[in-house]
């Protein structure tokens, strides 16, 4: 059976695995080359720059009272500060928290309730949660604001208001240099938060290790160089965008640019401005920039490689060709595991191929869900992930006990994703085995979901469901089935307007079917794979079809 073994690790000994370790390093031998591109901003950093900008923050976190194993929240849009945040929290030896933006009430509550942070580095665009949510937030000493000048007196008053004190984050940024800690690969740097199945969202501990691993691997996946420029288009809260492309370039000595969003229009000139060589696409995104007008200047442009999660494979020829790009990679990988399976460089995959074991780091079965026994080769079973190094994957779920011990039964991690392999050992993503669902490019628990819309008076049951969404990459709409308390009534349009005030707007269901009754096991509990099986019937609602301009909304 073949196997990956393209893995590099750029830094060899593995005490220097933190993030600290590796900005200093890259900051010591060139000083003077650009990390960090922001271009709807028009700043650049020098990695000595980058570096003293952190050291700053992490200096002026530690002097306001912040100490070394505490947490940092982050929620803003993408922009230098953020990369400036995380980086200076890490000097400091905080863990960031990164918070969805699109995030609000129990949403946010449950995440900033769970991990406790100490601090918080916020747009003013959300200081009203925070003020809203207040009680969930009890842990935050201080809140530190970015925005216009206007809006940080309007919202610090709002906040003061509310108890918190509060602070900017050009504050942090002037603060004089003190002394920082030193950090072990092994302790906490961040706390990102996946979707649930049964229950809340989960934060997976990452280790310095774990996040530098995993943005190692990348580099190897893309073979990533300091003479190479890494475009990232996706939100910094994701890992997508941190452990995936600003860290990788870090690592690499390389340029990493960051953009303010995704623009299917914008994306090649994007690429073509900035000299990008190598750039990431998550679920849809190269699908939308597939069906763009085709210009005869596609081609003009440096990208070289592509990391694309999942690939589109019945696009992927004429993509390459069209925009003159040597290398599609693709992985298959979650949050808590790193990438356990990668596809080798410049080699042409079977369609539908994620990619081969990464052999000298893990070890990963497919097996029987109900018994962990292995199935055979060709057959479906649940990928299950064993590293061979300490610390390269996660720590436990912060505050979760319970679901730790559940995903780590038998010694393994259960990833809950059905995938078979082939003869000549390629791995394939079948079918997701748990009820979370990706849409997209976010992952949705669609337990959180049910819990906002049973909050409706109307609504005596509900089951949240995936159903294929009608473009390639392995995406899901979100679809509701609802079965009303007797003698209510609720039509399509108020309950999209209920979920309005309560989702975040990629959690929204598109589709929702009101139904007598649910399927249900003898133990009563919801079959939803007969729900999966019936899908969008003739008596299903869709938002885009009767609510248009609602369906567009982003709150």
């Amino acid at each position: 059976m073949q196997t990956y073994t393209d893995q590099r690790n750029v830094f060899p000994d593995r005490a220097d695995w933190t993030l600290p370790k590796v900005l200093r390093t890259r900051a010591a031998e060139a000083p003077d080359k650009v990390y960090l591109d922001v271009p709807f901003q028009g700043v650049r950093y020098t990695y000595a720059e980058t570096l003293e900008l952190a050291e700053r923050i992490g200096s002026g976190l530690l002097a306001d009272g912040g100490a070394a194993g505490d947490r940092l929240l982050l929620m803003a849009p993408n922009c230098d500060a953020y990369i400036l945040g995380w980086f200076g929290a890490a000097l400091a030896g905080m863990a960031e928290v990164p918070i969805n933006n699109s995030y609000r009430g129990a949403f946010l509550e449950h995440q900033v309730r769970t991990t406790a942070p100490s601090a918080a580095i916020i747009h003013t665009d959300y200081a009203e949660r925070f003020v809203e949510s207040r009680e969930a937030c009890a842990s935050i000493q201080r809140i530190y604001l970015l925005g216009d000048d206007a809006d940080i007196a309007s919202a610090s008053r709002a906040l003061s208001g509310a108890g918190y004190s509060v602070s900017t984050f050009d504050a942090l940024r002037a603060a004089p240099v003190g002394p920082l800690p030193t950090m072990a690969m092994r302790d906490l740097a961040s706390v990102f938060f996946t979707s649930g199945t049964t229950g809340l969202s989960k934060g997976v501990q990452m280790s310095h290790a774990h996040m530098y691993f995993f943005a190692d691997e990348c580099v190897s996946l893309t073979r990533l160089t300091a003479d190479d420029t890494y475009m990232a288009v996706g939100p910094l809260f994701h890992g997508n965008g941190q452990f995936l492309a600003a860290y990788p370039a870090l690592i690499a000595g390389a340029t990493f640019v960051l953009q303010a969003r995704f623009s299917a229009s914008q994306w090649i000139e994007q690429c073509r401005a900035g000299g990008v060589t190598v750039t990431n696409f998550v679920g849809v995104m190269m699908d939308f920039v597939w069906r763009q007008p085709e210009q005869p200047n596609d081609a003009d442009n440096q990208l070289r490689c592509v990391f694309a999660a999942p690939t589109a494979s019945s696009i992927l020829d004429g993509f390459k060709a069209r925009f003159g790009i040597e290398a599609f990679v693709e992985v298959f990988g979650l949050t808590e595991t790193s990438m356990p399976i990668m596809s080798p460089y410049g080699v042409d995959r079977p369609a539908g191929a994620a990619g081969m074991l990464n052999e000298p780091f893990f070890d990963i079965r497919l097996v029987d869900p109900e018994t962990d026994e292995e199935v055979p080769v060709g057959e479906v079973g649940e990928l299950i992930v064993r590293p061979k190094l300490p610390w390269i994957t996660t720590l436990g779920y912060y505050g979760m006990p319970d679901k730790t011990a559940e995903v780590f039964r038998n010694l393994w991690f259960h990833t809950g994703d059905g995938l078979r392999r082939d003869g000549d050992g390629w791995y394939y993503f079948v079918d997701r085995l748990k009820d979370a669902l990706r849409r997209r490019g976010e992952n949705i628990s669609s337990y959180e979901v049910e819990q906002a819309i049973l909050a409706r008076p109307e609504v005596f049951e509900v089951a949240v469901i995936a159903v294929p969404a009608s473009v390639e990459a392995g995406e899901d709409e979100v679809m509701a089935v609802v079965v009303l308390n007797e003698g209510a009534t609720l039509d399509a349009l108020e309950f999209w307007a209920h979920c309005d005030k309560r989702l975040p707007y990629f959690a929204i269901p598109r589709f929702v079917r009101f139904v007598s009754a649910l399927p249900k096991t003898p133990s009563e509990k919801v079959r939803k794979v007969e729900l999966r099986e019936e899908g969008v019937t003739a008596d299903t609602a869709d938002r885009e079809l009767l609510d248009p301009e609602g369906a567009k909304r982003k709150n």
